[in-house]
């Protein structure tokens, strides 16, 4: 449907955020006439979110900004079973302590995006544990269990694909989508929460949730997917080569992140806007409309708003400058990303396959030696082609020696005692 009426879906809408809803009509007149509150489930899988999820937690962000109420749903209890949703094998159980690290990494992400307190629209942050964790069995598949028909489950595309490919899908991944129908049920109850959003691989798990509140409290509740992203070239979202666009600041710099959305693909950068930052649509759609060399501009934006929008605004100024001093001038930016190596080890001297390695810039010593061979690595802006190379006090500038790999990837290299 199209033509929403009510400002957050027709917000979705304009900007791409929608996939499939379920009830557009009594969904767009449920935002018109009520303030509502609706949720997504994130679960703990690592000590951040990644870009994957940004989307996501943008449309948490516009629930609110237009006078609803979002709930992000933590999932430390059906994170110890892990989503078997379009996945070959099962994930890998994990620790009740390292769900409870992860949770705690994941949740300063949210608060530069929604406002959390006690106002009628303000954000609520709860964890599935809370529920879950203190079942008992054997009523929960009197009370809940009975209203599944295992052969409609079975008909689930994300089931169905790990079956067609003979994978096995344990009994314990089979509950997840019963548990995560259930979480909905318990929003409904404790929240009087209607929607549940999610990407477009969660459509079976959400509709489940609707048809359980309707059979155990008689409620209508609603769907709404996004559309699974993936860029211009059909990378997915949130991983690179050099491995995940990390949220949180301790796992990915502010410049790293930044560098990633400088990067972007040229016919990317119009939608990456609408989904990405907040700007109005009238600029968007200037910035979308640069053509040449100046689509770079647009690039710039988008890389400083989205950085802002996480890491705030002089983060996002201080990569930006550090951008345009080391690609534009050439100078060395002393807040490009650094490591810092023992001096007593500097001093001796350390090996360059090594060094690349340790500052992030190879995954092995076999990838540093292609990088060196293929012509890609410098040190200090010249070119290296000695892979036996030993780095040490000769080659610091400033007391920092800069490590390049390609014209984008520099890290500096800084001996401390």
């Amino acid at each position: 449907m199209t033509g929403f009426k009510s400002e957050f879906l027709a917000t979705l809408c304009e900007r791409g955020f929608i996939h499939q809803t379920s009830g557009d009509s009594a969904l767009d007149e449920l935002f018109r006439t009520e303030t509502v509150t609706g949720y997504i489930g994130f679960d703990p899988t690592a000590a951040s979110l990644h870009v994957g999820s940004l989307m996501q937690i943008m449309m948490l962000h516009w629930m609110q900004k237009t006078g609803h109420r979002p709930i992000a749903l933590m999932g430390g209890g059906t994170g110890m079973i892990g989503d078997p949703s379009f996945k070959d094998e099962a994930r890998k159980l994990q620790t009740v302590e390292g769900i409870q690290q992860n949770l705690a990494g994941i949740r300063r992400s949210f608060e530069r995006y929604i406002r959390f307190g006690e106002g009628l629209n303000d954000a609520v942050m709860v964890d599935n544990a809370d529920w879950l964790l203190d079942l008992n069995y054997v009523s929960f598949l009197r009370d809940v269990g009975r209203h599944f028909s295992v052969n409609r489950m079975l008909s689930f595309d994300s089931v169905k694909l790990r079956l067609d490919r003979e994978q096995s899908l344990s009994f314990l991944e089979f509950n997840y989508m019963i548990l995560q129908a259930y979480d909905f049920v318990e929003l409904y109850r404790r929240f009087g929460c209607r929607l549940q959003m999610g990407g477009s691989d969660q459509w079976g798990n959400i509709v489940n949730g609707i048809d359980l509140g309707r059979r155990m409290d008689g409620a209508e509740l609603f769907a709404l997917t996004s559309p699974l992203l993936t860029t211009a070239s059909g990378a997915k979202m949130g991983k690179t080569a050099s491995g995940a666009i990390w949220l949180n600041a301790d796992m990915l710099s502010p410049y790293d992140f930044w560098q990633y959305w400088r990067n972007t693909e040229d016919a990317d950068v119009g939608r990456f806007l609408k989904l990405y930052t907040t700007l109005p649509m009238d600029e968007i759609a200037r910035l979308e409309a640069l053509g040449g060399s100046d689509i770079n501009e647009a690039k710039k934006r988008l890389a400083n708003e989205v950085t802002a929008m996480l890491h705030g605004r002089e983060a996002a100024d201080e990569a930006f400058e550090t951008a345009r001093k080391t690609f534009e001038e050439g100078s060395l930016a002393e807040t490009l990303p650094t490591i810092e190596v023992p001096a007593a080890s500097f001093e001796s001297g350390i090996g360059l396959l090594s060094l690349l390695v340790s500052a992030g810039l190879a995954a092995s010593n076999g990838e540093a030696r292609r990088h060196v061979k293929g012509g890609a690595v410098r040190l200090n802006d010249e070119s290296v082609s000695d892979e036996r190379l030993v780095v040490g006090p000769q080659n610091l500038a400033k007391g920092v020696a800069k490590l390049s790999v390609g014209r984008k990837k520099h890290v500096l290299v800084r001996p401390v005692a």
